[in-house]
């Protein structure tokens, strides 16, 4: 049978034979509460062999009954993520979404600056050529090879050294004629034969590389052992297509 302490409520299981037919008084084994305990119910078989029992007066100490072991916690999973219907699969996982924004790619803009600026020049030079600025042109090499500036040689000279080589020299002016500041250009000098073919040419420095209006600069220059068989010398601005013999 079950007993149960009426102070703190402990519990014991202890056979009918330790109570007898008569009730027993008994002891709680946890808080040493003592009460009398009545016999079990009639109805509630007795054993065949009586079971000597102790004298009304004695207690019986009872061990409480251990309580069951408790049972291991149990793992309950996530529930599972829901399953996108088929209309709504359809989105970019790596799209960016706010507040995320997209990477910039700095070789890709130093591209397009570089192209903008690109066509930005060719559109000045476009302007410049369409709108005739020559002194605008001429200073950033573009637009028309005329110059406004003069040619005007001196008779050349051919002369033997004492080594036996032979100096050949030329001299001249630069003049502008212009009103207003010309830049000077280098000077291109070319030898040409008979049949017209240049057998021998050269480049020219200026003294200086701005002439103001009205005014003019000589020029000179000497080479050694020219071919022999030029005839006819030819000077002309650096880009020109003119010539002055």
């Amino acid at each position: 049978m079950i007993l149960e302490c009426p102070e703190c409520r402990t519990r014991y299981l202890v056979p009918d034979s330790a109570i007898g037919p008569e009730g027993r008084t008994v002891r709680c084994a946890n808080c040493r509460h003592s009460w009398f305990q009545s016999p079990p119910e009639p109805d509630q078989p007795m054993p065949d062999h009586p079971v000597e029992t102790a004298r009304s007066e004695e207690s019986v100490d009872m061990v409480a009954e251990a309580p069951p072991p408790a049972s291991p916690p149990v793992f309950v999973p996530p529930p599972a993520p829901p399953i996108l219907a088929q209309e709504d699969q359809g989105f970019d996982a790596f799209a960016h979404r706010p507040p995320f924004r997209a990477r910039r790619n700095p070789v890709r803009r130093w591209t397009i600056g570089a192209i903008v600026a690109g066509l930005l020049m060719l559109l000045g030079t476009a302007a410049i050529l369409w709108t005739g600025m020559p002194g605008i042109g001429g200073w950033l090499g573009v637009g028309s090879t005329e110059s406004a500036l003069e040619l005007r040689s001196n008779p050349i000279e051919r002369r033997e050294l004492e080594n036996g080589s032979e100096l050949f020299a030329i001299s001249g002016q630069i003049i502008n004629p212009s009103a207003g500041q010309q830049r000077v250009p280098d000077l291109r000098a070319e030898l040409k034969d008979a049949q017209g073919r240049t057998v021998f040419s050269w480049t020219i420095a200026p003294q200086q590389r701005t002439l103001g209006p009205g005014a003019s600069m000589d020029f000179n220059s000497a080479k050694l052992d020219v071919p022999p068989s030029s005839k006819r010398l030819d000077l002309s601005f650096a880009g020109e297509g003119g010539a002055v013999d």
